[in-house]
């Protein structure tokens, strides 16, 4: 998947689903969507993201705004 197209200002906004059988990010109708395995407890599901993003795309990245919920702003840090 090409994540450039979807970095506007060095940022990039995602819906996530924990909980998921699956880790896949997706492109849906325009937003990328991301399922994540882990829970969202103790910080998993946000650190799984933010591993995804830096070992299968290249990009590090951090949670600018959205820690708590499904929606989520990232700042991306280097790609």
């Amino acid at each position: 998947m090409d994540i450039q197209k979807h970095i506007h200002d060095g940022l990039i906004s995602l819906r996530v689903t924990p909980n998921s059988c699956r880790t896949e990010l997706i492109e849906e109708e325009g937003k990328l969507k991301l399922y994540l395995k882990a829970v969202p407890e103790d910080n998993k599901a946000n650190l799984e993201l933010i591993k995804f993003f830096k070992k299968e795309l290249g990009v590090k990245v951090k949670i600018q705004c959205g820690d708590h919920s499904r929606d989520k702003l990232l700042q991306v840090l280097s790609s």
